[in-house]
């Protein structure tokens, strides 16, 4: 059961540490469903998705997180993200009005929705998955395990990009 999410979350707060918090619960769901996540990834065309996961068969997932109805109503580079995953998701924290997600313009017949604490996560529409060709995969697949082993590099050794 998800708690709720704090008043300042839902009521123009600290929207980062809100953001935080839902990426928090959904990479730990995402986990329990074999899917590896890292946040802020860069992607081509200058896009950065909120959370990027992938899963044991190679098929990616975008996450965008939205914690104010303004961001998620001013939003209209999301589209540019479908190109780069099989599944994408909209994660919201608990208590957001999803309502405007079943419109037309956020095209619920492809798009999932997930609601999210800092603890956890449910899906509250799966997201319909459209499978990337082979090409796209491999370059995306690609980055995403450069992207994670650069991380790492930098946490063994913060100063091994200055040497």
């Amino acid at each position: 059961m998800l708690d709720m999410a704090p008043a300042s979350c839902l009521d123009g707060g600290d929207a980062a540490l809100c953001a935080a918090d839902v990426a928090r619960g959904v990479t730990r769901m995402l986990l329990r469903h074999d899917l590896t996540t890292i946040a802020e990834v860069p992607l081509d065309g200058g896009r950065r998705a909120d959370l990027m996961a992938i899963d044991a068969r190679g098929q990616l997932v975008v996450v965008e997180i939205k914690v104010s109805r303004a961001d998620l109503l001013g939003d209209g580079k999301w589209p540019d993200y479908l190109a780069h995953c099989d599944r994408y998701y909209w994660a919201v924290p608990a208590g957001f009005d999803t309502g405007p997600l079943d419109g037309a313009a956020f095209l619920p017949e492809r798009t999932g929705v997930i609601v999210a604490d800092r603890y956890d996560a449910a899906i509250i529409r799966e997201a319909h998955t459209v499978p990337l060709p082979a090409h796209v995969r491999k370059r995306c697949t690609l980055a995403f395990a450069r992207r994670a082993a650069l991380r790492l590099t930098g946490m063994i050794d913060p100063e091994a990009f200055t040497a």
